[in-house]
C-alpha cells in the first residue's frame, strides 16, 4: 500500500541548512527545480522584510529520490543551504536571556530547563518555513500534474481589507497583480495602503500582522472523509495553517461571519447543470461558495477557500517589557534582527502549507505507487461520476 503523503523539516535559522524529507510521491513526477525555486523567491520577498533576506539567495538543490529529475517512489530530500550559519559563533550568536512576550523564548526556555532562549529561537524561527514552501511546491507539481492549481495572496492588514473575489476565469490576472504589489495583494489601492500601515509601524519601532488567504482551483469532489475527525480535510487544513509560525486563526468559506447569518443565507444552493458534467463540480453548480468548498470534511467540487490571520512579529525594535532569566529583573526584552512584517511571506507559506494538504488527501483517494497509476485511478473516477 502506498504511503500517505507527509513531510519533515530539520535545520535551525542560522545552522548550515534547512531540509525537507518528502514521503510518499508516486515514481514518475518530473519535479521542476525552477518552479520551486521561484516559489522559494516569492518567500523571501514583501515590503517590511529585514536584512537577513539581502543576505540569503534561496535556493533548492535534490539530494535524494529523483533520477534525471523524475521521482522514484523513495523519500524525496531536498536542502537549502543558509548563507548566514553561524550558530555556532558564540560572538555572533551570543546566549539570550530577555525572552521576547509573544515568541517561543520562554515557553522553550522553561522547557528546556535552560536561561538561554538561544536554542528555541533558532529551531521557532520562520526562517524553516522555506523547507516547508520547497515541500509544497513540489505538492503544487503534483496538484498540477491533475489540474488543480493553487492561489495565495494577501487580503488586508489592521484597517486596510480588499474586496477582490478570485473566480476560476479570473484568478490568473489576480495573480499578475499580487505579483505585482510589494505585500502579495492584488489590489492595487489596498496594496499600497498597507504598504503605508507597514512604513508607518517602522518608523514607530512596532511590527504589523494581516490576513493571508488560499484558493485550490479544480479539485473533484471527495477529497477528505467525513468518516474520521483526523482525516477530514477542512481539519488537516486547520493544523497545517495554524502551524506556521504567528499564525493565530483559521477560517474555511465564509468562517466566522457564519455565526452573523441564518442558515438561509449561510449554505450553497445546489443546481444541476449538463453542460458543467465534464467540470471539477461534475456539473453540481453553486450560485455562491460559502462552504469554501468544503462540506462534512470533503471537497464538493467548488474552490477551497482557506483564511489564516497572522499576528504582528514578535521581536519589536522599541522590545517590550520582560524578565532577564538569569537575574530576574525587569527588562526590555532583546532584539533579534528581524522583519517589520512579513505578510507577503507569510501568504507564500500558508499557500504551499494548504497545497501540500490537498495533495495529501488527492492521493488518499487516488493514490498509487507510479502517477501511471494515480492517473488511472483519477480517470475511473471521473468517468464513472454521476
Amino acid at each position: 500500500m502506498p504511503m500517505p503523503l507527509r513531510y519533515q523539516t530539520a535545520g535551525e535559522s542560522h545552522g548550515n541548512s534547512l531540509v525537507a524529507i518528502i514521503d510518499g510521491v508516486p515514481e514518475g513526477l518530473r519535479i521542476d527545480l525552477d518552479f520551486i525555486n521561484h516559489e522559494l523567491h516569492r518567500r523571501q520577498g514583501g515590503y517590511g522584510r529585514g536584512a537577513r533576506q539581502r543576505i540569503e539567495s534561496d535556493t533548492a538543490e535534490i539530494l535524494a529520490g529523483t533520477r534525471a529529475g523524475v521521482t522514484i517512489g523513495s523519500p524525496l530530500c531536498l536542502r537549502i543551504i543558509n548563507r548566514d550559519h553561524r550558530l555556532d559563533d558564540a560572538a555572533k550568536t551570543p546566549p539570550l536571556s530577555r525572552p521576547r512576550p509573544g515568541h517561543a523564548d520562554l515557553a522553550g526556555s522553561l522547557k528546556y530547563g535552560t536561561q538561554d532562549c538561544r536554542g528555541t529561537l533558532e529551531r521557532a524561527s520562520a526562517r524553516e518555513t522555506a523547507a516547508r514552501v520547497a515541500a509544497g511546491a513540489v505538492a503544487r507539481l503534483l496538484l498540477r500534474a491533475f489540474g488543480m492549481e493553487s492561489f495565495g495572496f494577501v487580503r488586508g492588514a489592521m484597517d486596510v481589507q480588499s474586496s477582490v473575489a478570485p473566480t476560476t476565469s479570473n484568478w490568473t490576472a489576480l495573480q499578475v497583480a499580487r505579483d505585482a504589489s510589494e505585500v502579495a495583494c492584488p489590489d492595487a489601492d489596498a496594496s499600497q495602503r498597507i504598504i503605508d500601515v507597514i512604513h508607518r509601524a517602522k518608523t514607530e519601532k512596532d511590527t504589523v500582522g494581516g490576513w493571508c488567504e488560499t484558493h485550490i482551483f479544480g479539485c473533484v469532489p471527495g477529497l477528505g472523509t467525513c468518516m474520521n475527525w483526523d482525516e477530514r480535510l477542512d481539519a488537516r487544513l486547520a493544523y497545517a495553517v495554524m502551524g506556521i509560525q504567528a499564525f493565530k486563526a483559521v477560517e474555511i468559506g465564509l468562517g466566522r461571519e457564519c455565526a452573523a447569518r441564518f442558515g438561509s443565507k449561510v449554505h450553497d444552493p445546489i443546481v444541476y447543470d449538463e453542460r458543467a458534467r465534464d467540470s471539477s463540480s461534475f456539473g453540481y453548480e453553486r450560485a455562491s461558495n460559502n462552504a469554501g468548498g468544503l462540506e462534512g470534511g470533503m471537497t464538493n467540487g467548488m474552490p477551497i477557500v482557506v483564511k489564516g490571520t497572522m499576528k504582528p512579529i514578535s521581536t519589536l525594535l522599541q522590545g517590550m517589557p520582560s524578565v532577564d532569566l538569569v537575574t530576574h529583573e525587569a527588562v526590555q526584552s532583546q532584539y533579534e534582527r528581524s522583519d517589520v512584517s512579513a505578510i507577503a511571506a507569510a501568504s507564500v507559506v500558508m499557500e504551499h502549507v494548504v497545497a501540500f494538504e490537498v495533495a495529501r488527501a488527492f492521493l488518499l483517494k487516488f493514490g498509487g505507487d507510479t502517477m501511471r497509476e494515480v492517473e488511472t485511478a483519477c480517470a475511473h473516477y471521473r468517468s464513472s461520476a454521476h
